[in-house]
């Protein structure tokens, strides 16, 4: 382990951080590089190294399709971020984030069993986040983008998949979409509902907001309703931006409008993704055995107790102290593994969908109001899911060669 390059004299600065369990776990970053084979005589670095490697590497210019057999592109992600939307701390900036990208990379790699190198740009420019990812892209086999904010993380992540050949994701969008999506279809299960027959509405129209609108409405959802700081998303609004227009078109079927609280009265689920307060008495408007899913971190919208009190049947947040955590984790490393093992040139809408089926049929045994998501540990998460995205890429047609 290396020593710290800061003067031993100047430790005692550290105390008061180091009387936070998180910080110690912390010390010199969560992950290393550490080989796959090992050399111990001349005639191993002969083959890891010069002359051995020249032969391979002349054999992968001959054919390109050969990297995915004999480098780590077929088991690497690229994570990738600006810090300009860390958690619930916002923009922090990318050293600030780094953190944040390490532990990510630790879940790939504990999860998923994929290697990952996190990449903190500073830059918040779209053009040139666009072209530096692109430009060091080869030595990876996807691309997972994070802590970028809206609305120019849809443009980036738009523009790095068609410019590149391999699943570009968008985690804070996608993988909040599939384990929503997972957790939305189990919790109407336990309330006698089908998603086909549900009001949705929800506060945050940003990143992970537009993903699950969009995700629930692949998903049948009967109506999904957004609101963001102006009020209901809707055809009469004239001050929406182009992707805020696009949602207006296809969702709030119903016409809702006015405030958040507003469209809650006689909603089926709120789904909260931004921060905020929900008071007890609008949760008591909505529907009988109402679904609150209030998943801004680190205070949810309204507490669960209270939420429960006010007539909410199932409750979800973004915390791991309370039942029904809605994380990340449950997704994103199986639906990689999965895209990687496939040979996946990108995610499809199918393949996330196959992703929140698998999730959401992993509690079949104990569904109940407290339990509408597996445990991350569950040991069964990350093949099944993986196996459904895989299935799902192929028959999406979109593999490498097929």
């Amino acid at each position: 382990m290396p020593a710290s390059n800061l003067p031993a004299d100047d430790s005692a600065r550290f105390a008061v951080y180091d009387d936070d369990p998180a910080f110690p776990l912390h010390h010199l970053g969560k992950i290393e590089v550490r080989p796959t084979v090992r050399i111990r005589d001349n005639a191993g670095l002969a083959l890891a190294y010069t002359p051995g490697v020249g032969r391979v590497s002349a054999a992968i210019a001959a054919d390109p399709s050969l990297a995915w057999r004999y480098t780590w592109r077929a088991n690497s992600v690229l994570i990738v971020t600006d810090g300009t939307a860390v958690l619930g701390l916002g923009d922090i900036g990318p050293v600030a984030a780094l953190p944040v990208m390490e532990g990510k990379s630790l879940l790939f790699k504990e999860f998923g069993g994929i290697d990952c190198v996190p990449i903190c740009l500073d830059t918040t420019d779209v053009d040139e986040i666009v072209d530096t990812v692109a430009r060091i892209a080869p030595a990876y086999g996807g691309i997972n983008l994070e802590d970028i904010s809206a609305p120019r993380c849809f443009e980036i992540e738009r523009r790095l998949q068609e410019r590149l050949d391999i699943p570009v994701f968008h985690d804070d969008q996608h993988g909040t979409a599939v384990v929503v999506t997972a957790a939305l279809t189990n919790a109407a299960l336990v309330t006698g509902r089908s998603l086909g027959d549900m009001r949705v509405v929800m506060s945050g129209a940003g990143a992970a907001g537009v993903a699950i609108a969009n995700m629930l409405l692949a998903a049948g959802i009967g109506d999904v309703a957004l609101c963001d700081r102006t009020g209901v998303i809707g055809r009469d609004r004239e001050d929406l931006t182009a992707v805020k227009a696009d949602l207006a078109a296809r969702t709030n079927r119903a016409g809702l409008t006015g405030t958040l609280f507003d469209a809650m009265r006689g909603a089926d689920a709120f789904i909260g993704v931004s921060s905020g307060t929900v008071p007890v008495e609008v949760v008591a408007t909505m529907a009988p055995d109402a679904i609150v899913f209030a998943l801004a971190n680190p205070e949810p919208e309204i507490h669960p107790d209270v939420a429960h009190a006010a007539g909410a049947a199932v409750v979800a947040t973004g915390r791991s102290d309370f039942p029904n955590q809605i994380n990340n984790v449950l997704a994103f490393p199986g639906i990689f593994r999965g895209a990687l093992d496939s040979g996946a040139t990108r995610i499809t809408e199918g393949m996330k969908l196959a992703a929140a089926q698998a999730i959401a049929g992993l509690v079949a045994d104990d569904l109940g109001p407290e339990c509408i998501v597996p445990d991350p540990f569950d040991p069964r998460l990350a093949t099944t899911v993986s196996g459904a995205v895989r299935a799902a890429a192929v028959a999406d047609g979109v593999v490498r060669g097929a």
